[in-house]
């Protein structure tokens, strides 16, 4: 037989028990039964204060629950409603119309409360409501922006006015005005004076005339700065001057369109070497060429005869001035012929051309018209008025002047 061991003392067998869990009696666990408790209750990570049963008076008891969590009655815990982390639209960007006041202290202690987002959309303004249009009220049209006025230097803002007048109706022409027109009247009065004088007197309006004509072109066609197109076309004018100066009277309409024949080549040359866009060097070239024509014509001055120029230019100041007085369209270009006939009489008779000076002021006079409708298409500056305004109107009449006065004269 195997020696049964003694009892151990009380110490040591409480020691040796005291990491197990309590014995209960299956009996009394049945009479007992009690709902399955979560392994953590509800607001367990939370900052509420939680009754804790008291504890047993035995030692050993409070050693064997030390590590449980604490216990709650389940009749005393109430059923709470589920409170959301944010409320709805917390994230968004869009405004959440404000919540109605709720008292709070009777539905839910602070602490369960402590950790939501205040809010913060009660404090936004409402957006304001869309406006409505309502049947039967007519529409009140937009204010549409108002012409703006010439400038010295060019606006680029006022590119869209010649479209707007087209979509409304209206002529984008907008004329020089009485202030290049009597710029024009000075230059063609120099012009004639000049010209009496001899043909070197007559080189200094000249080329004034043909500066202004290079320079006034571009800044019509909407192209400035241009200063290498305007040096290259002004550089032909002085070209075609001197090789007129040079040749015999019978040489000099050969000279001036054999220098606007070589121009119009070196200007088709300079642009294929241009590493512009396509369309770009294509307005380049048709503006160059379009401005070194109009200043090589106006060598046809020291190419007539100097008693025509002094006609043509007379009566191209008479019809300028006259075209900006204050006069309907129709009368204002009927007064204006009639002023350059009337010059052209006036002045012919003055010199050896006589009464022919009438058809040479009249063809003169509608080639200043002409030049004055030109520069004043597509709603022009004020720059435009003063360069392409004045010098027009004499560079349009200049193959008039050569041409009528070699059949009057």
């Amino acid at each position: 037989m195997t020696p049964v061991p003694a009892p151990a003392p009380a110490q040591e067998w409480a020691a040796e028990t005291a990491y197990l869990p309590p014995y209960t009696d299956p009996a009394q666990q049945q009479q007992q039964q009690q709902p399955q408790q979560p392994a953590a209750p509800e607001g367990w990570f939370r900052d509420e204060v939680t009754p804790v049963p008291a504890p047993a008076p035995a030692q050993e008891w409070a050693a064997e629950t030390a590590y449980l969590p604490p216990y709650t009655d389940p009749a005393q815990q109430q059923p709470q409603p589920q409170q959301p982390a944010a409320p709805d639209g917390w994230f968004r960007d869009e405004i959440q119309a404000p919540a109605p006041a709720q008292d709070w202290s009777h539905e839910a202690p602070a602490e369960q409360t402590a950790y939501l987002p205040p809010q913060a959309a009660a404090e936004t303004p409402a957006p304001a409501p869309a406006e409505v249009p309502v049947p039967g009220l007519p529409e009140v049209p937009e204010e549409e922006p108002e012409y703006s006025p010439p400038t010295l230097g060019g606006n680029t803002v006022r590119a869209v006015d010649p479209a707007l007048a087209r979509a409304e109706g209206r002529s984008p022409i907008i004329d020089p005005g009485p202030q290049s027109a009597i710029l024009t009247a000075v230059l063609g009065v120099l012009l004639a004076a000049a010209a009496a004088l001899g043909q070197y007197a007559l080189l200094l309006p000249l080329v004034a005339l043909q500066g202004l004509t290079a320079a006034g072109w571009f800044r019509l066609n909407g192209m400035w700065p241009a200063r290498q197109g305007i040096a290259l076309a002004f550089a032909g004018a002085v070209v075609a001057d001197v090789a007129v100066l040079a040749v015999d009277d019978a040489y000099r309409p050969g000279a001036i369109i054999g220098t606007l024949g070589a121009w119009v080549l070196l200007t088709l040359v300079l642009q294929l070497r241009s590493h512009a866009d396509p369309d770009e060097r294509m307005y380049g070239l048709m503006a160059t060429v379009a401005s070194a024509a109009l200043a090589i014509v106006c060598a046809g001055y020291l190419a007539a005869d100097t008693a025509a120029v002094t006609v043509g230019a007379a009566a191209v100041a008479v019809t300028v001035f006259a075209r900006a007085l204050p006069l309907p369209t129709q009368a204002s270009v009927g007064v204006s012929l009639a002023a350059a006939c009337g010059a052209g009489i006036a002045v012919g008779g003055l010199t050896d051309i006589g009464v022919g000076g009438a058809l040479l002021g009249l063809a003169a006079g509608v080639c200043a018209l002409i030049g004055l409708r030109v520069a004043a298409y597509d709603y022009p500056s004020k720059f435009v008025h003063m360069t392409a305004g004045v010098a027009l109107p004499l560079a349009a009449a200049a193959p008039a002047v050569y041409l009528i006065g070699r059949v009057v004269g």
